[in-house]
């Protein structure tokens, strides 16, 4: 996925409301722009950090430009737009990159399922195989105690835990259910559930891997010109 044109960069002042952010740009000059995150973002938005910002060419929009990514002070850049993860997802599956989703021959998004009013993120389809149902998430917590540690999720999901019971749901039905990772912060080497932030979620992961949901992991490369899925990570259930 490439940035064009190519990001511009800024200062961060800091983020509020959730979805707003205040910048000083180079020129020292000050600017609002969009935050594309409702999570705690928890180490990726500390005043004074580099954040890199895309603009967009629609007169409709009140603030025209896009918090995409920020670059710690031990410069660690991290996508802070969760946006971006299925985007990747789609990608990195059609690329052939994410090798264990391929042989498919259809790729839906955001298709209605299951029995609590669910979107799936991709569903894969095929002539005389099992659905494969993928929700993504994005992996932009690490633990700054333990060497490229990375959690999800960084705050209370209700939506989250929600999602896994749907997940279990499909492989009791006799589909294919998988659990799609996206590591967007470069300094995070593997993930686990966070217990110490959403332990209600964590039980029901363990509980839906026992049930036969799949988990996956892949890591993107990030920089202000462009964001590419390029490995695959380890999962481990205990961080």
């Amino acid at each position: 996925m490439k940035f064009e044109p190519c990001l511009q960069s800024a200062t961060l002042i800091k983020r509020y409301k959730r979805f707003l952010a205040d910048i000083t740009l180079d020129d020292g000059s000050e600017r609002t722009i969009h935050c594309a995150n409702t999570g705690a973002m928890t180490g990726c938005a500390a005043p004074g950090n580099r954040v890199w910002f895309s603009t967009s060419d629609n007169p409709k929009r009140k603030y025209p430009n896009s918090w995409e990514i920020s670059e710690t002070l031990t410069g660690d850049r991290i996508c802070i737009n969760t946006a971006r993860a299925n985007q990747l997802a789609v990608e990195g599956i059609e690329s052939g990159v994410i090798q264990e989703l391929q042989n498919y021959s259809q790729l839906r998004t955001e298709v209605k399922y299951g029995n609590e009013n669910s979107r799936i993120d991709v569903l894969l389809s095929a002539p005389e195989q099992p659905n494969c149902y993928i929700e993504v998430k994005s992996v932009t917590l690490l633990d700054d105690h333990k060497q490229g540690q990375g959690y999800f999720p960084d705050a209370v999901t209700t939506r989250g835990q929600k999602h896994l019971r749907e997940l279990a749901e499909m492989v009791k039905n006799g589909n294919r259910s998988v659990l799609l990772f996206i590591v967007l912060h470069s300094g995070i080497e593997k993930v686990s559930p966070a217990h110490h932030i959403d332990a209600d979620y964590s039980q029901l992961l363990e509980k839906a891997i026992e049930q036969g949901v799949e988990i996956l992991c892949y890591k993107a490369d990030i920089s202000h010109s462009e964001i590419k899925l390029v490995k695959a990570v380890d999962f481990s259930y205990l961080g």
